[in-house]
């Protein structure tokens, strides 16, 4: 208790108070026969402090395992995963973590959706120098790390971000995914009705994610080993989509063609739905679990197909879900900052802020004054006693025909509005690849420097009216 409230009262003391539990941690772990479990439960091997919920998973898991009214060494191969995990501190750079849970930053941290990828002159050499098209670069941890890393060699960006797919999940549930250029994406075999809705097996959602998403996971650590051999002490997002952009593409939805297939489910096949939304659900509470056991600092939830469902029917069958997730998220890792894109719903973020999650994402449509104004209104009912952190909404179109000034001025116009604080710096949209590496670049960088400054002159105006 007393190292808790130490480790809350002043930040710089967290560093210092995670290494000390750590050690203790360890030191149970590798003694395990020696302890009683009461001496460990007394201990409390949970997170310490907000931030420290990546390296304090394991514990939990192989000791709750391990040690159940026994007194038994702990395996080698708990061990081997036990004390990489137990070294794993909170990024030095934690800007993001801190505007996230609405704490106080010294600049406005930045991240891009998309930020590795296809615009990368990097990127695409990479595939041509190894053979290997998107898809099959996400089935090597290594590629996947690799790729991870390219933007952060390039940008000053606060943040890391698993380098994956949505799609990821229906394709642990047979579901076949093509991306044939120029056609966007093709599932090959949607569901074609409620019967095939009640045969997929989520009976045991955590075995199935494990089993078949393994290649996924595994690329956590080794971005994380990425990260420190490179210096580059930043937080890694891990993510996914939410349930009903999986269920749009499931059902043979695509942006190109069958555009209204979701909103037609909706119509003919109700109970259908929820039921698949709720399996969706299911497997996306465990898909982002255990991308925090093998390494995330923060959660995003991507709603990529939030223009292609009423706002009634997001309502009625999408809401709840989210909600559901996000409360179960934060039982199991109440560290953990949430962060949630409702693209083409924002009609929604209130009622996210509602549901519980850190972080809000502004697209490109979203009124700015509108948004920040219905959100402190309603914050009072936030789970989480504050209003939910904002995240967004540059226009990526001008890294695509604009020039540095250009860009530049419209960091400031974003600043202004949303202010510098419990913000983080994004784009309303992902990067499509026709972005200049250069206009990116200066996005990031007059994020950076525009906030410092404007965080400058904020405190040079306090320090005059005392």
């Amino acid at each position: 208790s007393l190292l808790r409230k130490a480790a809350m009262a002043t930040y710089p003391s967290r560093a210092f108070v995670t290494s000390f539990c750590a050690v203790i941690c360890v030191v149970l772990a590798l003694n395990a026969v020696k302890f009683p479990k009461s001496l460990s439960a007394s201990v409390g091997l949970k997170a310490v402090s907000r931030g420290h919920g990546v390296f304090c998973q394991a514990p939990r898991r192989y000791l709750g395992e391990k040690m159940q009214l026994q007194r038994r060494k702990v395996s080698e191969e708990a061990r081997r995963h036990l004390l990489p995990t137990f070294a794993e501190m909170a990024p030095k750079n934690d800007l993001l973590l801190r505007a996230a849970r609405g704490e106080k930053t010294e600049r406005t941290p930045v991240w891009l959706f998309r930020q590795a990828g296809r615009h990368l002159p990097e990127y695409n050499q990479y595939k041509k120098d190894t053979g290997k098209n998107f898809l099959q670069l996400l089935d090597d941890p290594k590629d996947v790390a690799e790729v991870t890393m390219q933007p952060l060699r390039r940008y000053d960006v606060d943040a890391a971000i698993l380098f994956s797919d949505i799609l990821v999940v229906p394709e642990a549930l047979d579901i076949n995914v093509d991306m044939p250029g120029g056609k966007g994406i093709l599932v090959t075999n949607p569901l074609q009705g409620p019967e095939e809705v009640e045969k997929i097996d989520v009976s045991n959602p955590k075995k199935l994610v494990e089993d078949r998403l393994e290649h996924v996971l595994a690329a956590l650590p080794e971005i994380k080993k990425s990260l420190k051999a490179e210096n580059r002490d930043i937080p890694l997002i891990g993510f996914s989509a939410a349930p009903f952009t999986l269920m749009f593409y499931m059902i043979g939805g695509n942006t190109r063609f069958n555009q209204t297939m979701g909103e037609e489910w909706f119509e003919k096949y109700p109970e259908a739905c929820d039921l698949l939304l709720t399996k969706l659900s299911d497997v996306i509470v465990e898909y982002m679990s255990l991308q925090v056991e093998r390494g995330a600092d923060l959660l995003q939830l991507f709603e990529a197909m939030g223009s292609y469902i009423s706002e009634p029917n997001f309502s009625k069958f999408e809401m709840k879900h989210l909600t559901n997730i996000a409360a179960s998220l934060r039982k199991r890792h109440p560290d953990i900052p949430l962060m949630v894109f409702a693209r083409g719903a924002q009609y929604a973020n209130a009622d996210l802020q509602k549901a519980g999650y850190d972080v809000v994402t502004l697209d490109t449509e979203a009124d700015r004054a509108f948004e920040v104004n219905r959100l402190e209104e309603q914050k009072g009912e936030a789970p989480i006693g504050r209003r939910v952190s904002i995240q967004g909404n540059f226009d990526p179109k001008l890294l695509q025909e604009g020039t540095e000034e250009e860009v530049k001025s419209a960091v400031k116009e974003m600043l202004q509005a949303f202010g510098t604080q419990s913000l983080i710096a994004n784009l309303g949209e992902g990067l499509s690849g026709k972005e200049d590496p250069k206009l990116v670049k200066a996005f990031v960088d007059a994020v950076h420097s525009a906030s410092e400054e404007m965080n400058a002159q904020a405190a040079a105006q306090q320090a005059t009216a005392a």
